[in-house]
C-alpha cells in the first residue's frame, strides 16, 4: 500500500528527527537503569527500542489517518522493564512517577483488564516525557517535548506475551476455539502462578523479619537453627568477646574471617534452635580460651582469625563431651573437607588439650 502525502510528511519528519529520538533512547534507558540501581532493584529485564522506519511506515498504512503529526505516535521510542515479581510494578511505577513526567490522559493500566485471555498484556503502560530537571541538551530542545511509552509487567506476564503474539495474536490463520480455549486456560493457569509467586516472596519476608525480631530480643530457645536464623544470630556479633580476648594473648590483630560454615558443624553437633548455641557458648567459652592460650603462647602469631572462636569452642564441646579425636576429625572434615591432614591436625589439638585437662 503506497502511503498518502499526509503519511509521507510525517515519515519525512521521523526521518529528520531520528538523532533526537536517539539521544532520548539513551536518556530515558540510562535514567532508568541508575533509579533502580539506586534504589537497589533487581531486574528481569530492562529494554529501550526505536520504532523502525519500515515498522513505523506498517503504522502508518493501517493508522495513519488518526495522526496529525508525528508527536500524536508515542511509541516511537518505547522502553520496557520486566520485573520479577507482578507487585513489584507498583513499586517501580512510584519511582518512574518522580522521574518523569506522565501524560496520565493517554497512558493506561491493562492490569484491570478481566478477561483471561489477556494475562500478557496486563502491563502498566505510561505515556512520559523527560523533564528539563532531569536532562536537557540546548543542542535538542524538543527532546523534552517528545513522549516515549513505557511498559511495566512481570517475567511471566511478558513470556506469554510473546509467546501469545507469536501463535495467536499476528496471524494469518484464524485460530480454532478449541485451542484458543485451551491458552486460555493456560492464560488463567500463569496469572496464578503470578500471584503466588509474589504471595510466597511476602510471606517468606515476613518470616524472616519475625526471626530477626526473635533473634534481636534474645529469644534464642524460641528460634529453630536454620540458615536465615543462624544469620541473623551472627549479626549480634556473639562471639565477638572471645574473639577479641584470644587476639589480645598475642596483641593480635583479628581478621575478620566468614563463620557460616559453623552453621552444618553446629547441625552436626545436634543442635536445634540458637539457644543451642547460645548454651553451648556461655558452656564451653573459658575453655576455647584457656586452649587458645596453649596453643598461641609463643608463637608470635600477629593475626588471628575471628573464627578461632567458635572452632575452639566446638573443639572443647567434642572433648568434654567424650568424643575424643574422632570426634575433632568429623569437626575438621565438615569444617575443611575430607583431608588426609585433617588426622594429624586432630591428634595435635587432642594433645594439647590433654595438657589443660580438657579430655575427660
Amino acid at each position: 500500500m503506497k502511503l498518502d502525502l499526509h503519511c509521507e510528511m510525517i515519515l519525512d519528519e521521523y526521518r529528520e528527527k531520528l538523532p533526537i529520538f536517539k539521544q532520548l533512547q539513551t536518556v530515558v534507558y540510562e535514567q532508568l537503569r541508575n533509579c533502580l540501581e539506586e534504589n537497589h532493584i533487581i531486574v528481569s529485564g530492562l529494554e529501550s527500542r526505536i520504532k523502525t522506519e519500515a515498522s513505523l511506515t506498517g503504522k502508518l498504512e493501517l493508522k495513519g489517518h488518526k495522526y496529525h503529526n508525528l508527536e500524536d505516535i508515542t511509541d516511537i521510542v518505547g522502553a520496557r522493564i520486566i520485573t520479577f515479581y507482578s507487585d513489584e510494578v507498583d513499586v517501580i511505577s512510584a519511582l518512574v512517577e518522580k522521574l518523569f513526567e506522565i501524560d496520565w490522559e493517554n497512558s493506561v493500566d491493562k492490569r484491570k483488564m478481566l478477561e483471561t485471555d489477556r494475562f500478557g498484556y496486563m502491563s502498566l503502560h505510561y505515556v512520559c516525557r523527560v523533564p528539563e530537571s532531569l536532562f536537557c541538551d540546548p543542542a535538542m530542545p524538543e527532546l523534552n517535548s517528545m513522549r516515549f511509552e513505557l511498559q511495566m509487567r512481570s517475567t511471566l506476564q511478558h513470556v506469554w506475551a510473546n509467546m501469545y503474539h507469536d501463535i495467536g495474536y499476528k496471524t494469518e490463520v484464524e485460530i480454532p476455539v478449541e485451542y484458543q480455549r485451551n491458552m486460555s486456560r493456560l492464560a488463567g493457569i500463569l496469572e496464578l502462578a503470578d500471584e503466588q509467586f509474589s504471595r510466597i516472596r511476602k510471606e517468606i519476608t515476613d518470616y524472616r523479619r519475625n526471626v530477626q525480631s526473635l533473634v534481636a530480643s534474645g529469644n534464642f530457645d524460641e528460634v529453630p537453627l536454620n540458615g536465615d536464623t543462624f544469620r541473623s544470630y551472627l549479626e549480634l556479633k556473639p562471639f565477638n568477646r572471645l574473639a577479641q580476648k584470644i587476639a589480645a594473648i598475642n596483641q593480635a590483630e583479628l581478621y575478620e574471617d566468614s563463620v557460616m560454615l559453623y552453621y552444618d558443624v553446629f547441625r552436626n553437633m545436634g543442635m536445634k534452635t540458637i539457644g543451642d548455641i547460645e548454651h553451648l557458648r556461655n558452656e564451653f567459652s573459658e575453655g576455647a580460651y584457656q586452649l587458645a592460650l596453649l596453643q598461641l603462647a609463643g608463637t608470635g602469631l600477629d593475626i588471628v582469625a575471628y573464627s578461632v572462636a567458635m572452632q575452639n569452642i566446638c573443639i572443647v564441646a567434642i572433648l568434654e563431651s567424650g568424643f575424643g579425636e574422632a570426634g575433632l576429625l568429623r569437626l575438621f572434615n565438615v569444617l575443611y573437607g575430607d583431608s588426609n591432614y585433617n588426622a594429624q591436625r586432630a591428634h595435635r589439638i587432642f594433645e594439647q588439650a590433654k595438657k589443660i585437662n580438657l579430655v575427660p
